[in-house]
């Protein structure tokens, strides 16, 4: 599922490599109708849902880690927050060098949160989910009707959209500065991501402790009626978010926050009752997940050398279409990678580090 969970992400921020536009949530001004339609229907399926399937994902695996824990009788606080500061440097330096929307360090950060909260009962973590999402939405709904704007000055996006632009193609300083000048807004749009990331912890959370993507069988009627509901009203949602402008409109904003969660549960049911079937797809898969951080900074180490002027220095210069084309020949390439790679050693290389780092001693890397 973590495997699925990447492409996902990929089709969300490879748009932020090559194109400075949308650093400022505005499209690139070379776009055509179809262009536009291309990157509509993309930011209908995935913006603000792939992040929350990871998110969801993050919350699960929190309880396996505290079940292999409570088997060893090991202490469970100390290694989990050294894990958390290790996240916590590696989204640092991921949001300076290659990627400013980094979501290590606010998972790093809600981890702490979560780690409060670990004893909470399942029915009291979805309440709790479904409150803070109301409240977030409420939030933003009045902001609207008060004539708030994520983007209030179109024109002043565009000339810096077309600034971004060309400082992404210049050398790495000239693109680490330009990550730096967009942290304070990419701090803003946390306001409203950090608590939904954290909702979709707690599902995640509650999930888990159901066991829900273990014993499958037995949650088929819960999964059919996510997806039975979550499709028809997250997509609708996403349909009146991708034609109000995404983001950059507050009222279309507000819609995805209530409807993205009920989107992004309906894909995660489909993937769990896909992946718990042994098939093609999730055996090709399967590898990539299981070193899901590595392909996750990696993805972003392969679009800078792609897009920036780092390497091949082709941000702004390519169509949607060639865009997305990129994107699935990067997540392909990572599949058939982790494939040799999983073959050969136990973890990742940065999910080796970061063990290595959690538990104060160096795994076994080879098989």
């Amino acid at each position: 599922m973590r495997g699925s969970a990447l492409l996902l992400i990929l089709l969300v921020n490879v748009w932020y490599f090559s194109s400075g536009y949308e650093f400022h949530l505005v499209d690139d001004p070379a776009y055509g109708a179809l262009d536009r339609l291309l990157t509509g229907v993309l930011e209908l399926l995935f913006a603000m849902k792939a992040y929350l399937l990871f998110s969801f994902l993050f919350g699960y695996s929190f309880t396996l880690q505290l079940d292999s824990a409570a088997r060893r009788r090991a202490d469970f606080r100390r290694p989990f927050l050294r894990r958390l500061s290790g996240l916590f440097a590696l989204g640092a330096l991921h949001a300076v060098l290659l990627f400013h929307g980094d979501i290590l360090t606010t998972y790093a950060l809600l981890g702490l949160v979560l780690l409060a909260v670990r004893r909470i009962k399942a029915r009291t973590a979805l309440v709790t989910a479904a409150t803070i999402v109301g409240v977030i939405a409420l939030v933003v709904g009045v902001a609207a009707v008060l004539g708030g704007a994520v983007v209030p000055d179109e024109a002043a996006a565009l000339t810096a959209g077309a600034r971004s632009t060309e400082a992404l193609n210049g050398g790495i300083g000239d693109v680490v500065l330009e990550h730096l000048r967009s942290l304070p807004a990419m701090l803003g749009a946390l306001a409203v991501q950090g608590p939904l990331a954290f909702a979709a912890f707690l599902v995640g959370l509650a999930a888990g402790k159901h066991r829900m993507l273990v014993a499958v069988h037995r949650h088929e009627t819960v999964l059919r009626r996510c997806e039975r509901i979550g499709y028809p009203v997250g997509l609708a949602g996403a349909a009146l978010f991708a034609i109000g402008g995404g983001t950059a409109n507050m009222t279309g904003l507000m819609v995805s926050i209530v409807t993205a969660p009920f989107l992004a549960g309906a894909y995660a049911a489909t993937l769990v009752r896909l992946f718990s079937r042994r098939t093609r797809v999730a055996d090709a898969l399967a590898p990539a997940g299981r070193m899901a951080l590595t392909n996750y900074l990696g993805q972003s180490l392969i679009c800078v050398l792609v897009f920036t002027g780092v390497g091949l220095g082709l941000a702004g210069r390519t169509s949607p279409a060639q865009t997305l084309l990129i994107a699935l020949t990067i997540f392909a390439v990572q599949v058939a990678a982790s494939w040799w790679w999983m073959r050969r050693f136990r973890y990742g290389p940065v999910e080796w580090a970061l063990r290595a780092w959690t538990h104060r001693k160096r795994p076994a890397m080879r098989r």
